[in-house]
């Protein structure tokens, strides 16, 4: 149910990459817990490291965490494991789940109620990458920890 393993607050040796892994067993529970972790880490990120990140990238991170994780939860069974690294000025979030199946963003209906997880994310995300593991798949968002003066974000990329 909760965080069954990772490296928690570690910083990576011999890079200046810092990051957080953590495994869950796939309840609902799982998906507070993550939203936890992600908000909890990048509060570390800036207290710790001096990294800035701004309110948006904090409640952006909260929110991709929380409907890449549900998705997982919802469509994938067993566990799920939750990666965050900081990543030339972003964080990188990244679900690994046991199902083959890549997602794909619904056409448009304005009647549908639900599956708009993964247009919230693209929408919000700089860079955006799934891919079939050896076993699942794994589902990728970068986040900018700053924002522009203006109070914009950068455009997307690639990862």
């Amino acid at each position: 149910m909760g965080l069954t393993a990772g490296d928690e607050g570690r910083k990576a040796e011999g890079s200046d990459r810092t990051q957080v892994s953590a495994a869950y067993d796939g309840g609902s529970s799982c998906i507070g817990d993550a939203r936890h972790l992600a908000t909890g880490f990048l509060a570390e990120v800036q207290a710790v490291h001096g990294l800035p990140v701004s309110e948006r990238a904090m409640g952006m991170t909260q929110l991709v965490v929380s409907e890449l994780v549900t998705n997982a939860v919802k469509y994938a069974p067993g566990p799920v494991m939750l990666d965050l690294q900081i990543v030339d000025g972003a964080v990188r979030v990244s679900v690994w789940d046991s199902d083959p199946v890549l997602p794909d963003v619904a056409a448009a209906d304005p009647r549908r109620v639900g599956r708009h997880g993964l247009e919230i994310t693209l929408a919000v995300s700089q860079a955006y990458e799934v891919r079939r593991e050896p076993v699942g798949k794994r589902v990728t968002a970068v986040i900018a920890l700053t924002d522009d003066p203006g109070g914009n974000i950068a455009g997307r990329t690639a990862l």
